[in-house]
């Protein structure tokens, strides 16, 4: 195998597993081997589903992620103050640990040579063949918008961000984990070693604690001088396509999703909770965007088990009652 797709997953987001592995088989074709990662050992539902699968096999020996979680271990202990506001959270050791696990696919011994990532919280819409080429010519390939808004990649309100990189490279070259395409054995030991010395000679400060992942990966690319080749910026304008479920132009047809004529690629529901997908396949009549589509996939195989409403959804969020307002506006209520 040469070719293949990574996710990372466990029981709780056993939902949104069983989506993306269905968008994977309608939409990219079951000859495209897909490994799921395990997030931690939560996984009773998941290896069920795969052994369903003849192309989903599951990874989950801790030692394939040992050397990958020492690292992300290495890389906080530079920070100077992430573990103890962690600690004083309930957190013990590194935020989310399990999340960095999906640094296993850039492992020389990964079983993938070209990769796709996506989380979990996203459909495949399409064929993956443009990422794929690009990766015949590129080490590192990413698809959104995310350099629009590096508060969410680094801590910007650190004075040592442009020290680091110039705001040319941030504007260029900062990318949303939640998908992206690689090459295994990019990070040679002496990358990783150049990374953690930065880091612990400075540099951690400007790591954004709330999505350590997502951060330090920005890091590990940028800091090895990996070029990131963005199909958002790539591409004509007339051609690229959004990803993000807060976009709420997108067109639905066919079961896949259209930005302005083009078909999707992938649909991300970034910052849309685990539990509100599980509550909508509960039965509970919760609104979500693109919800219908996502039901869809989730529900491809089994259609007599997909939830069915009745009336109006409700906000999953709703807004604030008037006198919750009020007592906000006078600086009562949180």
């Amino acid at each position: 195998m040469t070719d293949g797709i990574y996710t990372l997953a466990n029981d709780r987001v056993y939902n949104q597993l069983v989506a993306i592995l269905n968008s994977i088989e309608v939409n990219v074709g079951k000859q495209m081997p897909v490994c799921v990662i395990a997030y931690d050992d939560n996984l009773e539902k998941v290896r069920a589903e795969v052994a369903k699968r003849e192309n989903v096999s599951l990874l989950e020996d801790p030692e394939l992620f040992a050397s990958w979680e020492d690292l992300s271990a290495r890389v906080w202990k530079a920070h100077p103050t992430a573990f103890n506001i962690w600690q004083e959270k309930g957190i013990e050791g590194v935020y989310r640990i399990g999340m960095n696990r999906r640094y296993y696919a850039f492992d020389k011994e990964a079983p993938f040579e070209k990769f796709a990532y996506f989380d979990a919280d996203v459909l495949v819409l399409n064929s993956l063949e443009q990422i794929f080429k690009a990766l015949d010519k590129n080490d590192f390939v990413v698809y959104d918008f995310q350099y629009k808004d590096p508060s969410h990649i680094y801590n910007i309100k650190s004075s040592k961000l442009l020290e680091v990189f110039p705001q040319s490279r941030l504007e260029s070259e900062i990318f949303c984990a939640g998908f992206y395409a690689g090459r295994r054995g990019i990070f040679t030991p002496e990358k990783l070693d150049v990374v953690v010395s930065s880091l612990e000679a400075g540099e951690a400060e400007i790591l954004y604690m709330s999505a350590p992942n997502q951060s330090v990966l920005n890091y590990m690319i940028m800091r090895s001088h990996i070029p990131v080749y963005n199909l958002a910026l790539e591409l004509p304008k007339s051609q690229s396509t959004g990803c993000a479920v807060s976009s709420n132009h997108f067109e639905l047809r066919d079961n896949v999703l259209y930005d302005r004529g083009n078909q999707l690629t992938y649909l991300h529901y970034i910052g849309v909770s685990s539990k509100l997908f599980n509550r909508i396949c509960d039965g509970e009549n919760l609104d979500c965007p693109y919800r219908d589509i996502f039901l869809h996939y989730r529900y491809l195989h089994e259609p007599e088990n997909k939830p069915k409403f009745t009336g109006k959804p409700i906000p999953y969020n709703p807004p604030p009652s008037l006198g919750t307002r009020v007592l906000r506006k006078l600086g009562l209520s949180s």
